[in-house]
């Protein structure tokens, strides 16, 4: 959520890439199905009253969509866990002739055991690494 909420604050045209079925299997833990992401994208959009003409929503079926391909991107925004994909991304833009990707980065909120709260961590309702705590 605070990466859609970033590229609306400093976007006019955003391209959101929602990773396909297929590519999601590789994950190492569950995703809900395309259907189910893009859904909650669109109630996120309306219920946020978010223009939807300003946004493309894309289905990723690589890691890098078009942002290895597509001279008129020119800003990427990741969390501090997916920063490594797009550094990655510009070595390969730098390859290829293409201007680099400037490259924000979002600081995830932290949990009481500092890891980034995230969908995986909901959607497995995980609450606190007890390792942290001296009881």
């Amino acid at each position: 959520v605070q990466l859609l909420l970033k590229c609306i604050e400093i976007g006019e045209n955003i391209i959101v890439g929602i990773t396909s079925d297929e590519l999601a299997k590789d994950k190492n833990h569950e995703i809900d199905p395309l259907y189910e992401r893009k859904k909650f994208l669109n109630d996120f959009f309306s219920f946020n009253n978010i223009n939807k003409n300003a946004i493309t929503t894309i289905t990723l079926n690589d890691p890098y969509g078009p942002t290895i391909s597509n001279s008129k991107i020119s800003t990427i925004i990741v969390s501090e866990e997916t920063l490594v994909r797009a550094i990655e991304i510009n070595k390969i833009r730098k390859n290829r002739n293409i201007p680099p990707l400037k490259i924000m980065i979002i600081q995830m909120f932290k949990d009481i055991d500092l890891r980034p709260i995230s969908s995986t961590k909901l959607r497995r309702q995980e609450r606190y690494c007890e390792k942290f705590f001296v009881i």
